[in-house]
């Protein structure tokens, strides 16, 4: 199992013999570890939301690849209209089967146009099961009780914004630890643009013992 920080959201999960993208936002981007066109590979790519810097590269890659792009019902079918080779929709549920292991779909605190006025459904995150390690992606979210929920997924890494402004902020993403219990913390969605400048160092202050924070460079993985 790997697990490879791309800057911003995105993120490459190697595990079970497949490659799985979540929120490739690469062009543009001006911390992306890789370049969309240099991107050869890819079984699946999972987007959390609508918006521009998370759909990101997904039509392209999944066009180069013919990898699987998995999102809401309503983001799916945009994606589809846009070119994706392969398009798969889910919602909030007990989650799908996949070759690779399971995925569920949960709740994000987050808005999800797509560009000025497209209705892109409702922003979620997901759980992953790979491998037996349970992994947390929550996409753009602020604080909400529902990740309570989550600590009976028995999470092994949580992946959670930091950035402030648009999602939790450090000391939101400390509160959010308490509730989902995860092992690892990798903190995203911080310095890409000014808004969501931050240190993501204060969430490691602010967690203390209660899971291990691990701050990566884009292109660095676990």
């Amino acid at each position: 199992m790997k697990i490879t920080w791309l800057g911003h959201s995105a993120f490459k999960i190697e595990g079970a013999g497949k490659i799985i993208y979540v929120d490739p936002f690469l062009t543009g981007n001006p911390l992306a570890a890789v370049k969309a066109e240099d991107i050869d590979a890819a079984d699946y790519i999972f987007v959390t939301h609508g918006h521009g810097d998370h759909t990101g590269d997904a039509v392209a890659i999944s066009k180069k690849t013919g990898a699987t792009v998995v999102a809401n019902a309503e983001l799916s079918g945009w994606l589809k209209s846009q070119g994706a080779e392969k398009v798969e929709s889910m919602y909030f549920s007990g989650g799908c089967d996949f070759d690779f292991g399971h995925a569920k779909m949960v709740y994000a605190l987050h808005g999800t146009t797509i560009g000025a006025s497209t209705h892109g459904g409702v922003a979620a995150g997901f759980v992953f099961d790979i491998e037996g390690v349970k992994i947390y992606h929550a996409g753009d979210t602020g604080l909400t009780k529902e990740m309570e929920l989550l600590a009976d997924e028995k999470i092994d890494v949580a992946i959670l914004p930091v950035g402030g402004y648009y999602t939790m902020d450090a000391k939101d993403a400390a509160r959010a630890i308490d509730f989902i219990k995860p092992k690892k913390v990798i903190p995203i969605h911080y310095d890409t643009f000014p808004p969501i400048k931050a240190d993501p160092g204060k969430l490691a202050e602010l967690a203390g013992t209660k899971a291990e924070i691990i701050i990566l460079k884009p292109g660095e993985s676990i």
